[in-house]
């Protein structure tokens, strides 16, 4: 049977993606459809311009 050596990452993409699903989940809780609309609109990223 083979024994797997596992590797320590610089960056888990996944770990990540769940810690910022976390915050938005905790930062939208209770809002009103327009407090979201409001959320949403302050926290969108913004296109870069070349």
């Amino acid at each position: 049977m083979k024994t797997k050596t596992k590797v320590e990452k610089d960056f888990d993409t996944v770990k990540t993606f769940r810690e910022i699903k976390d915050k938005i989940s905790k930062d939208i809780k209770g809002m009103t459809f327009e407090q979201l609309q409001a959320y949403l609109d302050k926290t969108k990223l913004k296109p870069k311009t070349v």
